[in-house]
């Protein structure tokens, strides 16, 4: 099993485009995309969309009611895994969504759920600082080329991410 991938240049949202996506009838697919117009974090505030990092939304039905707090946790925990191997240092979870290296931002995760036919989604938006960082006031950010000296091939993350979640679906559905 594995997920229907769908690549872009420029969007104005990945989550926005799944939830398009959802509403043609599709059930499970990875957004992903080279820079986003319009990318948002939690409470509508603005994603800053830097050339050469990871933009992506996967998304898939669920049938179980799950409290959003464990689906944010497994969220975290699942993205966590995928970055690891990049790293000597351990990755923290910030709660809800954040994931930390040296205390500093280096991805933001944004779920939302969508509705079509009485059925529902989950929508994960993923930012991840792959070669460049925000600088945020008050909230320090980092990248993975600045912290370990690697440039991350996009492919391969995203493959892993998508291993990952095929691996851990039952925990949702």
């Amino acid at each position: 099993m594995s997920f229907k991938k769908f690549f872009y240049k420029k969007v104005n949202s990945t989550n926005d485009l799944a939830i398009k996506k959802i509403k043609t009838g599709l059930t499970k697919g990875i957004i992903i995309a080279d820079f986003q117009k319009k990318g948002r974090g939690r409470f509508g505030n603005k994603w800053l969309s830097y050339k050469g990092n990871l933009f992506m939304t996967i998304f898939f039905e669920i049938k179980k009611t799950i409290q959003l707090k464990k689906i944010t946790t497994l969220n975290c925990k699942i993205i966590k895994s995928a970055l690891i191997q990049y790293f000597k240092k351990s990755i923290a979870i910030k709660y809800p969504n954040d994931l930390l290296v040296n205390n500093k931002k280096i991805c933001g995760i944004l779920q939302e759920t969508a509705f079509n036919k009485k059925l529902k989604f989950i929508i994960i938006g993923i930012g991840i600082n792959l070669v460049k960082n925000p600088k945020i006031k008050n909230y320090p950010t980092t990248n993975i080329l600045k912290e370990t000296g690697l440039k991350v091939k996009k492919p391969n993350l995203i493959k892993n991410i998508e291993k990952n979640y095929i691996k851990n679906l039952k925990l949702f559905a």
